[in-house]
């Protein structure tokens, strides 16, 4: 893996083969904010597909994986919405010897909670993700949602956040609940409906886009999905790392 950018005196020395998972902390360690920092994670094709055959996996790479692995290793909270909960097959974040002295300096727990967004809570409690999680997993929801599935979670062990009112999830006061529990570093990893609803809500202050050096076509989600925003919001590019032609790409909101 290498750096192309930014440029410095030590990018020449970082193209020797694979990071360490220190390194790569450094590399995407969250800023010192008094807020909550909401970034999100993913990946897409030269043609722009997020997923092939449903899941993004055939996409990735191997780094993209460690990349992965490593922002949840940073992360407070991981933030899903109930559809990529069912594609991709959440299971409980675990915790990782790599990020255990990071974490605990930190002031971090062990490994972040997991946080799916559902309306309707159409969700199997059953699952380990919600039975067996070592940090309990929460469930983002409305007021309006049916009290007997709000019952349901509640019983599988989840906690239930209510950030909205009716069915829908406001994304901004789901940031703010979420903060309010002390998970100020937030990652979601989509999907693009989800990731969608955090752009419309100008909540979104960081992407990390793996561009896979692949093509598709078919007619796949982009990244982001849903209505349009009015005014297009500008990002700054912040770091761009490259192996075997995958561009692992940062941007902050400006």
């Amino acid at each position: 893996m290498r750096r192309l950018f930014p440029v410095t005196d030590l990018t020449a020395a970082d193209d020797r083969g694979e990071w360490s998972l220190d390194a790569l902390a450094d590399a995407y360690a969250y800023p010192d904010t008094d807020g909550p920092w909401l970034r999100a994670n993913m990946v897409s094709t030269l043609d722009g597909a997020a997923q092939h055959d449903g899941r993004s996996q055939p996409i990735s790479c191997a780094s993209d994986m460690r990349i992965f692995g490593t922002l949840r290793g940073l992360a407070d909270v991981v933030i899903a919405g109930a559809e990529t909960v069912r594609l991709e097959g959440y299971r409980p974040a675990r915790a990782r010897e790599a990020f255990a002295a990071g974490r605990v300096a930190a002031g971090q727990g062990p490994a972040p909670a997991v946080a799916v967004v559902s309306g309707s809570l159409d969700l199997d409690f059953s699952l380990p993700l919600f039975v067996s999680p070592l940090v309990p997993t929460l469930v983002l929801t409305g007021a309006g949602a049916p009290p007997d599935r709000i019952a349901a979670a509640r019983s599988a062990g989840a906690e239930v956040v209510l950030a909205g009112e009716g069915s829908r999830v406001d994304p901004a006061r789901a940031v703010r609940e979420l903060a309010a529990r002390g998970h100020r570093r937030l990652l979601t990893e989509g999907g693009p409906r989800l990731l969608g609803q955090f752009v419309a809500a100008g909540v979104l202050d960081e992407m990390c886009l793996t561009l896979a050096p692949m093509l598709t076509a078919g007619d796949a989600q982009r990244i982001a999905g849903g209505p349009s925003v009015a005014v297009p919001e500008r990002f700054a590019l912040a770091s761009v790392l490259e192996e075997a032609g995958f561009l692992f790409s940062r941007y902050r909101r400006i």
